[in-house]
Order: C-alpha cells, then structure tokens, then sequence
C-alpha cells in the first residue's frame, strides 16, 4: 500500500514529541499515536510540510485546549473505544514523510493512516487550533530528522 497523500483532517500515525518531552530535551517521541494533519504546506524547496495534533486519551486539563473525537467517529477510524481528545494547544511540524511516521499496527505494517475526520469535526479542531494560536497558548514543536 503506498503512502497516504498527506491532507488536512488525515488521521496518521506517529511518534508525537509532547512539548513537555522537548523541554527536557528528548527528540523521539516516546510512543507512536494517532494525530490529525491539520496543516499542510509547501517550502521554498517544494518539500510537503506537514503539521499534526496530537489524539490523546487524557482528559484536557483545559477545555478549550481539545476537541473531543465523538464515538462513532473513532470507531470508523478503527481506534479504541476510549474517549479521546485531539489537543491543539501544541502541534509537531515536519517535512513529510519524515523518519516518524508509523504503521497503525503489527498486522498492517504498510498502512500508516486511520482515515479522514468528518469535515464539521475537522472545522472544530481548525477553529480551536486558531483560537489557541491568537491567544498565544498553541505551541510548535519544529522536528527534524
């Protein structure tokens, strides 16, 4: 299966470096999850450069930080039935494909995507990513290979 074309409201699987993990000074994130693309855009070089959230089991600890994956959207991505947030105070960018991006799973080594949100969840995600960004409260965390 080839890669998926990188677009915005694609579900992925990645190795996400939470903010606090650059902090510290990790460069490796330290475990693979699903994040939604929410920006792509072109370098001056014409590489793809790609910007994700991170989906994350942990309730936010500010509402206006996340947007909940409702239900049956999960279930038609193929994640678990956990409740899950998409967080958009802090977003990863880097070149596609990047040495980061991983396989759903074990038994589907050569599939790296869970499929698309619905648009209306995805405009949610955009909004309060925005929303975040004009109140100075979104973090980039730039990764490099």
């Amino acid at each position: 299966m080839p890669l998926p074309s990188p677009r915005p409201g694609l579900v992925i699987s990645y190795a996400y470096l939470w903010l606090a993990e650059h902090r510290q000074g990790q460069i490796e994130g330290a475990k693979d999850r699903p994040c939604a693309i929410v920006l792509t855009t072109e370098s001056a070089d014409g590489e793809t450069v790609v910007t994700v959230a991170p989906i994350t089991h942990s309730p936010p600890r500010d509402e206006a930080a996340a947007v909940e994956i409702p239900a049956a959207t999960k279930q038609r991505l193929g994640l678990d039935a956990e409740r899950s947030w998409v967080i958009v105070s802090e977003v990863n960018r880097f070149v596609w494909v990047g040495p980061d991006l991983r396989p759903v799973s074990r038994d589907t080594p050569d599939r790296f995507d869970y499929g698309m949100l619905p648009p209306a969840l995805f405009t949610r995600i955009k909004t309060r990513l925005i929303e975040c960004a004009q109140r100075r409260r979104a973090a980039l965390i730039i990764r490099e290979e």
